[in-house]
């Protein structure tokens, strides 16, 4: 018997190995695994620029080339020009194009196959200004590239230059409507008629459901240990702690209603949740819910100082407590919609600033009101269980969702910026995290705890210096790349021409600092442009047999490898240093076309 079932499991085995192995071969029957190449973005669209000046006015004109196979998509364009004090994003005159259900957008859109154009009419700005156009595409095979920008610089009325990075610094970018670029000036809309009691109702209703949202819930279970912790307190105290409650969350909505108010009479666009836009604010939030985390699995236990103080903003059972809480349950509420919500939100900023200002704090009222109406009614809360054991228990499952939404807040910085942001601020907890376990500790002689001290202050200003560096993370001008592939190389070294290959990966950090200090810098691309060098870039973050290939024929192992071929093809590359600076790489470029 035994036999018998050995030998019906081996049977099975061949079974699934053939079957997969003749689905592989449904796939691809010759075998070849090879997935279709795609053009790099500049080569796949390619765009001409015609400046014309008529009037004391600046008309520009811009004609896309599409390659067979590949597409652009219409809501995708955006053109800004600005100078060394101004600058301007300018709507654009787009002819119709095709309709198109994309899946990368999952929605029906217009997009523009071979060629399209386009064109805008230019403010007045003192010369030199720069232009930036965006635009992005796909490729039918499947491939949907990042948005694109295009960078130009106008020397004169009628002379638009590519370049390949803005030189200006950065200013103020005033979005121009359309009917103001036409000379046109827009009618105020006029407000709607509503009924304010039925608006403020459906506000009630909106905050209400909030407590629902799971981005609200993890400030809810502090409030739910407080409660109970409470459950033998009178009833006065009870009814305090529901009413700080409720000022924190009706302040904090309110406080969002000024800003949003003052910013739009200001010509700003501002909505809900725009705190969460804020890249700083983010990397803040995070922080907050890890030491929130840390506090109530039970890690983290401080007493005494302003450590203490600021344990008791949100865990302690005092009122300032209560209305701390208050604020971060509105401050994480932002994000979250809900029914009744944004039809009370979008009537409320077409409203007077004082309407608009009570129905946003009926948002915050109904947010609060569980709380409200369980510490006006004792029965309630005599219904919870007495403070005990369980409490410890329950306050360490409740650390949980904290540390949750502080996963999720970090997903929306590395959308925001990119993922250097979010690890950037990650590292920014593992410093609090190893501050406070060290401020733990206890030694036993002064300089040692004057060490002590300074090493925690040491760790908090760094986490918080990374916090308010992430916007200087955003990914700055984007370089034209080719893909590396042997046939690539062998066909431009047959030509003569001078090739610069960066073997790299993502996970290799000397890579990446080597990508941001001599690299990825307008200078050498423009040398390379100059001196006609094609900069060629193999990445290694997944298995490539033709990189491995390549390191091995240079004596390596691994990567960073930087090869400059010269203009001559038989002669083999320059390999330069692991460690780059910009001036190497720009002699190796100038010594390959000697």
């Amino acid at each position: 018997m035994t036999q018998l079932l050995r030998t019906f499991y081996q049977l099975s085995l061949l079974a699934s190995f053939l079957f997969i192995s003749q689905l592989s071969l449904a796939q691809d029957p010759f075998g070849n695994h090879s997935e279709p190449e795609f053009l790099d973005v500049e080569e796949a669209y390619k765009v001409t620029t015609n400046l014309e000046s008529k009037n004391n006015q600046s008309f520009l004109s811009l004609n896309w080339t599409a390659e067979e196979g590949y597409y652009l998509y219409q809501h995708q364009f955006k053109l800004v020009v600005k100078n060394a004090t101004q600058g301007f994003e300018i709507p654009l005159t787009l002819a119709p194009g095709k309709k198109k259900f994309d899946e990368y957008f999952d929605r029906e859109l217009e997009v523009y196959y071979k060629s399209t154009s386009m064109s805008a009419q230019i403010p007045q700005l003192s010369l030199p200004y720069e232009i930036s156009i965006q635009s992005q595409g796909c490729a039918d095979a499947g491939l949907c590239y990042p948005p694109h920008k295009y960078f130009f610089r106008v020397e004169s009325p009628n002379e638009v230059l590519p370049v390949d990075a803005l030189t200006f610094t950065d200013v103020d970018v005033i979005s121009i409507e359309p009917e103001i670029a036409a000379g046109t000036q827009a009618a105020p809309a006029e407000a709607e008629d509503v009924f304010i009691p039925y608006i403020m109702l459906l506000a009630i209703l909106g905050g209400l459901i909030l407590n629902l949202m799971p981005c609200v819930f993890p400030v809810l279970s502090l409030k739910a240990l407080s409660f109970a912790s409470q459950s033998q307190a009178d009833s006065k105290s009870h009814k305090a702690h529901g009413w700080a409650y409720t000022a924190g969350a009706v302040g904090s909505f309110a406080l969002i209603a000024i800003i949003i108010l003052v910013a739009q009479s200001a010509g700003e666009s501002l909505g809900w949740g725009f705190q969460l836009q804020n890249p700083v604010f983010v990397g803040f939030l995070v922080y907050l819910f890890f030491v929130m985390g840390l506090i109530l699995s039970g890690f983290v236990t401080l007493a005494g100082g302003w450590m203490g103080w600021g344990q008791n903003l949100t865990s302690g059972d005092g009122l300032q407590a209560s209305f701390f809480t208050g604020i971060l349950a509105a401050v994480v509420a932002s994000p979250c919609s809900g029914p009744f919500m944004a039809t009370a939100l979008g009537i409320a900023i077409t409203q007077p600033p004082i309407v608009g200002l009570l129905i946003f704090s009926c948002l915050g009222f109904g947010m609060a009101l569980p709380f409200l109406l369980l510490s006006y009614n004792p029965k309630l809360i005599n219904l919870l269980p007495a403070p005990g054991v369980w409490m410890d228990t329950l306050k360490q499952f409740f650390s949980y969702p904290l540390f949750a939404t502080g996963i999720w807040l970090l997903w929306v910085l590395g959308r925001q910026i990119n993922v250097d942001a979010a690890i950037l601020v990650l590292s920014g907890c593992l410093l609090i995290c190893f501050g406070v376990w060290l401020s733990m500790r206890s030694p036993s002689s002064t300089i040692g705890k004057g060490i002590k001290t300074l090493s925690v202050l040491g760790m908090f200003i760094l986490a918080i210096s990374f916090a308010l560096k992430t916007p200087s993370l955003r990914d700055g001008p984007e370089f034209a790349w080719v893909g590396y592939t042997p046939a690539k190389l062998e066909k431009l070294r047959q030509s003569n021409t001078p090739v610069f290959i960066d073997l790299t990966a993502d996970w290799c950090i000397t890579c990446k600092l080597n990508e941001r200090v001599a690299l990825n810098k307008a200078d050498v691309h423009a040398k390379a442009k100059q001196l006609g060098i094609v900069m060629m870039k193999g990445d290694w973050t997944n298995e490539d047999p033709a990189i491995t290939e390549l390191l091995a024929e240079y004596g390596r192992n691994g990567v960073p490898l930087y090869l400059m071929y010269p203009n001559n093809g038989t002669e083999k590359a320059q390999v330069l240093p692991q460690i780059l600076t910009k001036g190497a790489v720009l002699k190796a470029m100038e010594e390959s076309v000697q």
